[in-house]
């Protein structure tokens, strides 16, 4: 239409123009709506998973369909591949990148992401991929967690067998010999322990007592005192000598190479005579052995070597000591001594004292009394490290009978 000598717009022309804006806009509008419900969706997806390889294969897939975008993958902060879908390509050009971060502000992993046919992202892609990374990063640290807590839960499981295999180890009961109390008393730090104690009749007759104290605690200590029982339980089924014995499993204890090495042996061997009223120890690199006479006398058998294991060839002394009626013997760990009341250490001589002054004739009563003093003078505190005790006493009334 042409008026006044000015070109003038067709109204038609106007309002089919702007019919056509406005059909963009609801377009637009609709494919951000179409784009929510899809992320919605996306997300409820993601965070049903409770595998971490899952989550992120999940949502790279939804990526892909979602977007029709080349390909997506995930990389973790030292670049291994976690999950990939379609055909990501690392060397394009219009390839973007998103990190997926925790609640702490760690690097969770890195998504790249392809689009199709060279164009890079729209903003309303960006924005779905954003909203998406957000939801995948809760769902991946969620999924970890869950993880984590299954392989806990794995671990425990076999931590309480081998605390019970560990225990089914350990004495069934003392042995009885007529004139004589004897008991063992053992509790562990952790599930399982490095101490070790074990009595055996030796072909003589005799008896065999051993305490063994593993450097080192957990499990790692603990599978060593189990080698170590094997050790010793052959050796003593053998005609050797009670230092014999020692200079045997420390010389074997070395060639099982470096890891042993570290974890190291402090033992004290206690033979029983009854018949002699006699104990012989061999003290290799142990706590001293604490023998209370009678007469309130306290006799320690110290260490005549380094603890099995440290150096090869290394050989022990052994010490005899008289044992009459009323005497009364203690084996322990270091678990006994360092027990501690602030800074201040219990120690082995408040240890010797409290086992001289102790009246009780039966073992039982008197490693109860041990550790009763012991959690009183830490106010109750944790066990820090594993304490274990034998106990012997010879009865009085063995010598009254005998004299009877």
């Amino acid at each position: 239409m042409y008026t006044g000598g000015q070109l003038q717009p067709n109204h038609r022309d106007c309002m089919d123009a702007a019919t056509s804006t406005r059909a963009d806009k609801l377009l637009s509008l609709e494919e951000q709506i179409f784009r929510l419900q899809a992320l919605l969706e996306a997300s409820r997806q993601v965070h049903s998973i409770i595998s971490v390889h899952d989550v992120l294969a999940r949502t790279a897939q939804v990526l892909v369909r979602e977007l029709e975008i080349q390909g997506a993958e995930f990389r973790s902060p030292t670049k291994e591949l976690l999950a990939t879908y379609g055909s990501p390509d690392p060397e394009s050009t219009v390839s973007a990148r998103f990190r997926l971060v925790g609640h702490n502000n760690s690097e969770l992993a890195e998504l790249l992401v392809t689009p199709s046919e060279g164009e890079p992202l729209s903003i309303y892609e960006e924005d779905f991929i954003e909203g998406l990374v957000l939801q995948a990063a809760v769902a991946l640290e969620n999924a970890m967690y869950h993880e984590r807590n299954v392989q806990w839960a794995r671990v425990q499981q076999d931590l309480d067998a081998a605390r019970n295999i560990q225990r089914s180890l350990l004495p069934k009961s003392m042995p009885r010999i007529p004139g004589f109390s004897i008991d063992g008393r053992s509790s562990a730090c952790y599930e399982v322990g490095g101490d070790y104690m074990d009595t055996v009749v030796l072909p003589d007759g005799s008896h065999l007592f051993v305490v063994a104290d593993v450097a080192g605690k957990g499990l790692a200590s603990a599978i060593i005192a189990t080698g170590f029982r094997s050790a010793f339980r052959s050796l003593a089924s053998q005609p050797l000598s009670l230092r014999e014995i020692a200079d045997r499993l420390g010389q074997q204890h070395w060639e099982e190479g470096v890891e042993a090495r570290r974890r190291y042996v402090t033992a004290i061997f206690l033979r029983l005579r009854p018949e002699l009223n006699e104990v012989e120890g061999v003290n290799a690199g142990h706590n001293p052995a604490l023998i209370a006479l009678p007469d309130g006398t306290i006799c320690r058998i110290k260490a005549s070597g380094t603890p099995l294991g440290m150096i090869p060839g290394m050989s022990y002394s052994s010490e005899k000591c008289a044992f009459p009626p009323g005497s009364r013997v203690l084996l322990y760990t270091d678990g006994l001594t360092e027990v501690f009341c602030g800074d201040e250490e219990f120690g082995c001589d408040r240890l010797s004292d409290t086992f001289r002054d102790a009246s009780h004739e039966d073992a039982a009563a008197n490693l109860a009394k041990l550790w009763e003093t012991l959690s009183s003078y830490s106010a109750n505190a944790p066990q820090t490290d594993d304490m274990t005790a034998i106990a012997i006493c010879h009865l009085r009334h063995a010598q009254e009978n005998t004299l009877a």
